[in-house]
């Protein structure tokens, strides 16, 4: 099976961190790299992450995606999997993902130019510390949500919750230098070299204090999301 490096961009995490890096010690396929990528916090994000034994990488420049390339630049593995300092991946989050890379034409080594096979790969998320319910309507609504991108023919991968090939986004020429959506960019980059799958069983739960402003506005920044916006609609 394929090693992954799971990238994970923090600034002033300290108190999320832990419970994410516990997900990734009860991984079914453990990875071969955890690297924090810490993003100029004035906590102590850095010290937490390698009490977890995770690499820190630091990363002074402000903003999300010269943070998650960072972490791109220092993995080693040919698949980068990466999620946030506030998620929760499930046990089986990488062994889903590794046996959606072994099912693609691409195999197990780096992808290249021109279509070669399975590149990306993307799975489900919902909100975890929230009522039953609430966390099941969050899955179907997100559920709904990336269908109707796929079914246009918008892929939407999410940095919370998406894997690719090192070498194809390198290729594709990694993040893009904007204040968000740069995961979203990416994974349409490198859905022009190859292919991109959704995996239904590598769920991520996510902290669901993305909504302590209200439904509204954070339904209202994926309708930005949805339109391309790329200025700092996420607080950068």
């Amino acid at each position: 099976m394929p090693d992954f490096t799971v990238v994970i961009p923090a600034r002033n995490e300290a108190k999320y961190l832990p419970l994410t890096l516990r997900a990734l010690e009860r991984q079914l396929h453990p990875p071969a790299a955890v690297i924090v990528v810490d993003n100029a916090s004035q906590d102590d994000t850095a010290a937490v992450a390698r009490a977890w034994g995770a690499t820190v990488v630091s990363c002074h420049v402000r903003g999300i995606a010269p943070t998650r390339q960072a972490g791109l630049d220092a993995a080693r593995t040919p698949w980068v999997a990466s999620t946030d300092a506030d998620s929760l991946p499930c046990p089986e989050w990488l062994a889903r993902f590794a046996e959606a890379v072994g099912s693609g034409a691409a195999g197990k080594g780096d992808a290249g130019p021109g279509g070669c096979g399975r590149v990306a790969l993307y799975g489900p998320m919902r909100f975890c510390g929230v009522s039953r319910p609430v966390a099941a309507l969050s899955g179907l609504a997100y559920g709904t949500f990336l269908h109707a991108c796929a079914v246009a023919g918008r892929p939407n991968l999410a940095g919370a919750n998406m894997a690719f090939s090192r070498g194809a986004a390198h290729l594709a020429g990694g993040y893009p230098d904007v204040e968000a959506y740069e995961d979203v960019l990416l994974g349409r980059s490198l859905g022009r070299l190859g292919e991109v799958a959704y995996v239904p069983g590598a769920l991520v739960e996510t902290s669901a204090r993305r909504l302590e402003g209200g439904w509204l506005p954070f339904l209202w920044r994926h309708a930005q999301n949805l339109s391309g916006h790329t200025r700092g609609y996420f607080g950068e």
